[in-house]
Formats: C-alpha cells, structure tokens, sequence
C-alpha cells in the first residue's frame, strides 16, 4: 500500500534528526493522516520542536511556529485588517496561522480568547476576521504543546477543548544510550536549526498525502471492530476510576485513527491490534480521574488499560 510504504520511508528519514523517537513521530502522522491534531505534553527539550520541523520538511510543508505567551492575543495569530495609507484602503495582514504545520508552543501559557482562536481554526478550517472567511492551506496540521512540569502563570485548556485534538502524545526523558547518541550527534556537528546540512530531504509531497487519505477511506472496518471501539469509550463513562468518560468524539476519533494505523502497517483492514495501541493517545486527555483514584497513584493511562482488560477483545 502506498501508505505504508510512505510511513516506512518518512521513519526512515526522520532518523538522520532524530533519535528514538519513531513512536511519537508514528502518532503524529497518523493523526496527520487522520486529518487531526495533536497535543504534545513532554519536559522542555525533549525535541518537540525538532520532530515538528523535521516531519514538515519531509512532507514538503510550509512551517511556522507562535510562542504562546500570556499577553498574546487572537489577532496575533489569525491576523488583522490594517490601513495602507498608499492606497487609502485596509488591507489584510495575515497571521502565523495561515501555514500548512503549525507548532503552538506552550499553548497552555496563552489566555483562553487566544486558545480559542487557535481551536476554532483547528475545527473549521478557517478564520473570520472583520466578518471575512478565510481558508486555511490545506493539509492543516497544528501540534500544541504544553510542559507538564511547570504550572504558574497557565491557563489549562478545559475539556472541552482539549476533546477537539485527535491524540494527546506523552514525551518523556529519553534512555540513556538515546541521550548518549544525541550527544555523538551534536559532537560531530549536528545543528538543529540546519536540518538540510544533516541530509534531511523531501521525499514526499501534499498531493501525496491526499492520495494516502484516499487509500486511508478504503479500510475496511467489520462490525466486530466497532462494537469493540464503542465498548471502550462507553466502558470510560461507568469506570469506578473516572469522574468524566469519553464522548462520541472520542469513539470516532479512535476509529479513524485505527484507520490510518492499519494503513501504515499494510493493512486493508482494522484489527484490535490497532484500537488498542491507539486507546491511550487517543483517551488519556479525554477522561478525569476521581480524586480518590488520584491519591491512589492511578493516571489516565492506567485507568486505560484497566478498561482495555475488562473490555472483550472481538475475535
């Protein structure tokens, strides 16, 4: 399948920038694949940054990047209508959003109007400014990311919100012999900031994506796959562990990615194999726990795997 071979080629790739990091960089293009979004929660400098850069240079994509602060304002990103006194008409002055990837940094610092603008660009695909609709380049891929470690001075997206990402992707410290070999990297003159001088290349195209989501829509999925997805995600809403489960959104989420994930492992139909590898990025920031649960050392992806115990598994 031509999806496959694609995903084979871009890890491939990926490895001259990157190290250890095919798992996350997996999720991130079958949620680019998927047509969604990711959130990105991992300590500063595990390379977010640098796995965004890379993937949009494979992919031939326009790239930009919006540090979110908290005196940034909406205008900030979509952009605003501004008075040319040449001509003596106002003239529009697009923001950063108007991009193919875009990586919002820290959005959790960025007051709530900013985040909303950000999140109904994600969902429309487009922007209003002075009443004027305007299209977003197509694909539209936005990773957020936001550092779990330090919380003054945030503002936390509500559930809401964070319902509208496709999958929340936790970056942790890298291994030891992962640091080591970053290190030899740097040693021998690598440079984060010239992906071109470490042999990174373009090897695919926008149309060729368009072409892998065609291919994508063709997978078949039997019945037994969705009562399966379906018992998941209604499995979270009765879960002695969870205060809130997951909505509809999440089950169709799940599915389309499990869509994708068949894709990249060559596959013309969805197993459980994939439901289940895509439960935690897909759930974890979709449930909250009972406080209870919490003083007893369970997190989301815990409570996960405990529903996927329960859960019969479709033969």
């Amino acid at each position: 399948m031509q999806t496959a071979q694609l995903a084979s080629a871009l890890l491939a790739e990926a490895r001259k920038t990157l190290v250890g990091q095919e798992e996350p960089l997996t999720l991130l293009l079958t949620a680019l694949l998927s047509g969604g979004h990711v959130l990105l929660e991992g300590p500063p400098g595990t390379a977010k940054t640098l796995m965004a850069k890379t993937l949009a240079q494979m992919i031939q994509a326009e790239f930009r990047r919006i540090q979110f602060t908290p005196d940034l304002m909406p205008s900030d990103i979509v952009g605003t209508q501004v008075f040319d006194l040449s001509s003596g008409q106002f003239r529009l002055r697009q923001g950063p959003i108007f991009t193919q990837v875009l990586l919002g940094d820290e959005i959790n610092r960025a007051p709530a109007k900013t985040q909303s603008a950000l999140l109904e660009a994600m969902e429309e695909r487009q922007v209003t400014i002075e009443g004027q609709r305007l299209p977003l380049p197509e694909p539209f891929f936005v990773i957020a990311t936001q550092n779990p470690i330090e919380y003054e001075g945030t503002y936390p997206l509500p559930e809401a919100q964070l319902d509208r990402f496709l999958f929340k992707v936790v970056i942790d410290y890298a291994p030891r012999e992962v640091e080591v070999e970053v290190l030899r990297r740097y040693h021998l003159g690598f440079d984060a900031h010239q992906l071109a001088a470490a042999g990174l290349r373009a090897i695919v195209t926008t149309e060729t994506l368009a072409a892998c989501r065609a291919e994508i829509a063709q997978v078949k999925v039997e019945q037994g796959i969705l009562d399966y997805i379906v018992a998941i995600v209604q499995a979270t809403r009765t879960s002695p562990e969870l205060l809130v489960g997951a909505s509809l959104r999440a089950g169709v989420a799940l599915l389309l990615a499990a869509k994708t994930l068949a894709a990249i492992h060559d596959r013309s139909f969805v197993t459980p194999d994939e439901v289940k590898a895509l439960a935690r990025p897909v759930l974890r920031h979709r449930i909250i726990l009972r406080p209870e649960a919490e003083i007893e050392g369970l997190n989301a992806d815990m409570a996960i795997g405990r529903i996927l115990n329960r859960v019969e598994v479709p033969r």
